[in-house]
């Protein structure tokens, strides 16, 4: 089994081609835990598996968490894929990549060689103030089936304390105001379009270099609130920076797109023995 490890500001993932017995999802979370641990794997965020699609886009793909665990859907990791889809001949338009998440379509472009947008799909629930573990956050969830995130503002000498603050997200993500628990994103502006950002991810169970939907949701949020203009928002994770437009139709957002840089970091291979991977 040949595998591709790539990574979106940091975010990384190995993503595998038609894996066989793809339909059985056990066999994948089994197998997601097991590469996604640096003890039994090449290491990773994620794994993203891509399979045949169906009539109207390139290809179709399923996103797992480190954990394990079956994703809605992963914005760095799609914008990786769409690299990937690109360079190995899946979408023949680099200018118009359409595939398929759990969450629903989505749709990708190339900017240059490194550089990929992807739109990430519409909010379906919002809430500005939602209470939570005793504090006020945000509550955005992406897509249908939505994946859930909690965004708090914070000083910025609180990113000075990691530890602390990965408690204090380690505590919301499980919090029971969340009923399908949330990745929790920290965020203070730093100028009128630009944050500093870190997200503690849901499936991952720590801070990741990056997420991507988690700055389409800080980005949802902080429009919403009126604390930044409605213009392309530039968020500094610890891996990189990603910049996030979208279109505000009253109390309603749209359109969320998200651009970032992509790279290729190995290709492998994995004894399909080893894993117990049918040939």
């Amino acid at each position: 089994m040949i595998y591709t490890k790539m990574h979106g500001a940091g975010n990384s993932f190995l993503i595998l081609e038609c894996l066989r017995g793809e339909e059985k999802g056990e066999d994948l979370s089994d197998l997601a835990l097991r590469l996604c641990s640096e003890k039994t794997g090449p290491g990773a965020d994620g794994l993203i598996v891509v399979l045949p699609g169906e009539p109207g886009v390139d290809f179709s793909m399923l996103f797992y968490n480190a954990d394990g665990s079956l994703g809605e859907m992963c914005g760095n990791g799609a914008r990786c894929v769409a690299r990937y889809a690109v360079e190995h001949g899946l979408s023949p338009n680099p200018g118009q990549i359409r595939f398929q998440a759990t969450a629903g379509h989505i749709s990708a472009r190339r900017i240059d060689r490194e550089r990929y947008e992807v739109r990430l799909p519409d909010p379906s629930v919002i809430d500005l103030d939602r209470l939570a573990e005793g504090q006020c956050c945000a509550y955005v969830e992406l897509g249908d089936p939505g994946l859930p995130h909690a965004v708090l503002e914070v000083p910025l000498e609180a990113f000075d304390d990691l530890n602390a603050l990965r408690e204090r997200g380690r505590r919301l993500r499980h919090s029971s105001a969340f009923p399908k628990g949330a990745n929790v994103s920290f965020v203070c502006l730093t100028g009128e379009s630009q944050v500093r950002a870190i997200t503690f991810e849901r499936g991952v169970e720590d801070f990741t270099l990056a997420c991507g939907t988690g700055c389409g949701a800080i980005t949802v949020s902080l429009t919403l609130l009126g604390r930044v203009p409605e213009a392309p928002l530039e968020i500094h994770m610890p891996g990189g920076i990603l910049q996030v437009s979208l279109r505000r139709e009253g109390d309603r957002v749209r359109d969320l797109l998200l651009t970032g840089p992509t790279a290729v970091v190995e290709t492998g291979a994995i004894r399909n023995a080893e894993f117990g991977i049918r040939n």
